[in-house]
């Protein structure tokens, strides 16, 4: 994995997405090391974020190295009209290694092909987020004691959601069940489908989870997403569709949990969050164990 960009979680086999974990289970018991020191990361925030950079710059921070880039584009000479081609190939002669998130499909992969360091992709658009799919097999392997065979609801916004795109296809690689719950303004697109049928994996499409949630072994909620909708009548329309709260919990299986990769806005009810079964806020802190294992692998300190 040494200098091996991050774009797509598919740039990562079964056995190193497996090797990732192990090492985030490492930093889990002792996050405090000098093994980053000299060493420069460049954040480059092109869209808003509050878990993925500060989880970033908080795994590379406790790891002895140091922070340099930008949280807004306004900031940057982009605002003056520098293309992306002459950011990343300027900044790749200050930093290590770059993490950037872009709200264009495609910029990250364009990033890593002009970089001369490694990219970490930290969100493309609606197309990938792979360092969160990282994050949420740790999260799923730690729960769960296994990845294989797992029966997974995937329930809001499949359509746009990034992080759904990434962990399904990582998911892909353990046999699972997927019950996909979205209303039919944000189904899981067409490509997706198609992928799991090449591979032979169960799915199925519903427009509620309320009596089927008893089977589930793993309930990944996410926010229907304002800013990707070009018409605000539309996301109206659907904003509320599903909202999970504790009685919807009565009679689940034990080893569920409740997992979504914030920020959440109603779609799950304050009453959730003392449940045992609610896993998101510790789900976030695995992002800075997983984010020091995927920085220290690519860098080959790992």
């Amino acid at each position: 994995m040494k200098n091996k960009s991050l774009i797509s979680i598919n740039d990562y086999t079964p056995e190193e997405l497996l090797k990732i974990i192990d090492i985030a289970g490492e930093f889990e018991k002792n996050s405090v090391q000098d093994i980053l020191k000299g060493k420069v990361i460049a954040t480059l925030f092109f869209e808003p974020s509050t878990r993925t950079r500060l989880s970033f710059e908080s795994a590379v921070n406790r790891l002895g190295g140091r922070i340099i880039g930008f949280t807004d584009a306004s900031s940057s000479s982009v605002k003056k009209g520098e293309s992306l081609k002459d950011t990343i190939r300027t900044v790749s002669n200050y930093c290590d290694l770059i993490v950037m998130r872009h709200p264009l499909e495609g910029s990250a992969r364009y990033a890593s092909e002009v970089a001369t360091v490694p990219v970490i992709n930290a969100g493309d658009g609606a197309n990938q987020h792979p360092t969160q799919c990282l994050l949420d097999l740790f999260s799923i392997k730690k729960t769960q004691g296994t990845l294989e065979n797992l029966n997974i609801f995937l329930v809001g916004d499949l359509k746009y959601g990034r992080t759904v795109h990434s962990l399904l296809m990582a998911m892909s690689n353990f046999n699972p069940t997927f019950n996909f719950i979205s209303p039919d303004e944000l189904k899981i697109p067409d490509e997706y489908k198609l992928f799991l049928d090449n591979k032979g994996i169960k799915y199925y499409e519903h427009s509620d989870f309320s009596e089927i949630i008893l089977r589930a072994d793993i309930v990944y909620m996410t926010r229907i997403q304002k800013e990707r909708f070009s018409d605000p009548m539309e996301y109206e329309k659907v904003k509320n569709s599903y909202v999970l709260n504790n009685d919807m919990l009565t009679g689940t299986k034990e080893n569920l949990k409740i997992l979504h990769p914030l920020p959440r806005v109603n779609e799950i009810s304050e009453d959730v969050d003392e449940n045992e079964k609610a896993y998101y806020f510790t789900q976030a802190l695995n992002g800075v164990f997983t984010r020091q294992a995927i920085i220290s692998s690519i860098l080959g300190l790992k």
